[in-house]
């Protein structure tokens, strides 16, 4: 049991680490053009936590809100059975977003940008990474219960299972609102040194 349970973890931190390398990949990927953009858009980020002009309020009830969204959105896939590959493109996708972010900050600022790459993730984005892998794993794990209880009639304990199901729902929630707080509030002041001590 806790090989396989192993062997679910693994896989699923090996997606989400895929999925960050092929955006960082893809950042570099990009075209002049759209290279160009991307500076524009990261460079007008720094510039505006370096100013102090970002809507603090804003940033955080919409990053909340996506969170919330999304820890909601594979827990109800969970629920449905046939929701595991849609988990796990969007696993996927959560790790693409990531490192295509980090990727273009190396790429704008090269060496330093490593620096700032890390800034930018830390400590926020990691959390996020891990409780969306540990999200994953409980409704695959659901998923999997559900479908052998309704279609192989087999006994899963289903109440047991789905208590844990809420608890891991609540569990994820709180770890979503503390990210939350950290990327609105914290991770600017690391930011700010990174723009006006290393850029």
């Amino acid at each position: 049991m806790y090989l396989e349970q192993k062997k679910k973890y693994i896989f699923l931190i090996g997606l989400a680490i895929v999925g960050i390398l092929f955006g960082i990949l893809f950042a570099f990927l990009l075209s002049n053009k759209d290279q160009l953009l991307v500076e524009s858009t990261i460079n007008n980020f720094f510039n505006a936590i370096s100013h102090n002009e970002i809507n603090y309020l804003e940033g955080f009830q919409a990053s909340l809100l996506s969170g919330i969204l999304y820890i909601l959105i594979v827990w109800l896939l969970g629920i449905s059975i046939i929701g595991i590959p849609i988990i796990l493109f969007l696993l996927f996708v959560r790790g693409f977003i990531l490192g295509f972010s980090m990727g273009s900050i190396i790429h704008i600022y090269k060496l330093k940008g490593i620096i700032g790459a890390f800034l930018y993730i830390f400590p926020h984005q990691i959390i996020n990474i891990f409780y969306f892998i540990l999200l994953g794993y409980y409704a695959i794990l659901f998923s999997k219960k559900l479908f052998e209880y309704l279609f192989l009639k087999k006994e899963v304990g289903l109440k047991k299972l789905m208590r844990k199901y809420l608890k891991i729902l609540i569990f994820c929630l709180i770890l979503s609102l503390l990210c939350t707080l950290s990327e609105t509030f914290l991770s600017p002041i690391f930011l700010n040194f990174f723009t006006n001590h290393l850029i």
